[in-house]
């Protein structure tokens, strides 16, 4: 697996669409232009996962579409020749965008190739502090102690103001 994290991802898709445009005014498979250019498509585009992993898929599976359309078309020697060396590029092109979608935080998993987690990386955590990692409730934005230390403000002793009657709720705090 060393081999195919070393390979270009880019420079095998640009190989496979030259190849592909040089056998498309010929008998050959018509779907192998367009995949390609997909595959550039999709390979420029960084934030984009599932045009990855589209292609990804599409590429293998025209991988065996080849496959069975050499065994029911005849090709002279020649386009033969890039029709075969098209199907053996495919092979590591595949290997090396799987590669770049396990390096993206994504994986084929519609093909059960690099795992089957469907439910996918955790890409956003619960606001305000309360996650998992041992932090109680919000902090306070004027207090650097507390701020520092990761817990919370412990609540200050109140004092009775004298001029409220027993049992009502003060309306107001006074700083």
């Amino acid at each position: 697996m060393d081999f195919v994290q070393s390979l270009d991802p880019t420079k095998l898709v640009l190989a496979g669409t030259i190849l592909s445009f040089l056998l498309s005014p010929f008998l050959s498979p018509s779907y192998n232009l367009p995949i390609f250019l997909f595959g550039t498509y999709a390979r420029e585009s960084t934030e984009s996962i599932q045009s990855l992993q589209t292609f990804t898929g599409l590429l293998g599976l025209s991988a065996m579409f080849d496959i069975i359309w050499m065994t029911r078309n005849d090709q002279n020697g020649f386009l033969l020749l890039l029709t075969i060396l098209l199907l053996l590029l495919k092979v590591p092109t595949f290997f090396a965008f799987a590669a770049a979608l396990r390096q993206r935080g994504s994986q084929l998993g519609g093909l059960g190739l690099g795992g089957a987690d469907l439910a996918g990386a955790t890409v956003w955590s619960m606001p305000g502090g309360f996650t998992s990692s041992g932090r109680e409730g919000y902090q306070t934005v004027d207090d650097e102690d507390n701020f520092r230390s990761g817990r919370p403000p412990s609540k200050p002793q109140q004092a009775q103001n004298p001029h409220t009657v027993a049992g009502s709720p003060e309306p107001y705090q006074t700083v």
